[in-house]
């Protein structure tokens, strides 16, 4: 008298499975229970130790003399000054925005004609 495997579900097996998960449910809650009322009693870290302000005053103190990094000022040079100092007026009083030189203007697009017509001369563009 053997069963042999049908073709629906094996309701005994779930059935099973289902009160094994609910057993291990109530088992991890009774846990957590005992653990929540256990653990409330946990001694804490100790408090760090306070820093006294006068180590701070001290620290503070030779943070001021120490000798700070020089930083590098380009120095302008006097064509510069002097167009920094005539700037264009605009009609109604105001100065305009100092413009980059117009020699320097020149050369860059020049440059640029000579950059794309090499492209061109080799069929990329």
């Amino acid at each position: 008298n053997m069963k042999l495997g049908g073709l629906g579900p094996d309701y005994e097996a779930i059935k099973e499975k289902k009160q094994k998960l609910k057993m291990q449910k109530e088992y991890s809650r009774q846990i957590n229970e005992y653990n929540m009322k256990n653990i409330s009693v946990v001694p804490r870290l100790p408090a760090k130790p306070q820093v006294s302000s006068v180590s701070r005053q001290k620290a503070l103190e030779y943070a001021k003399k120490i000798p700070r990094p020089k930083t590098f000022v380009t120095r302008q040079s006097d064509q510069e000054v002097k167009e920094e100092r005539a700037l264009p007026q605009a009609p109604n009083g105001t100065s305009l925005p100092q413009i980059p030189s117009l020699e320097s203007l020149w050369n860059r697009h020049e440059k640029e004609k000579e950059v794309v017509a090499a492209f061109k001369a080799l069929h990329i563009l």
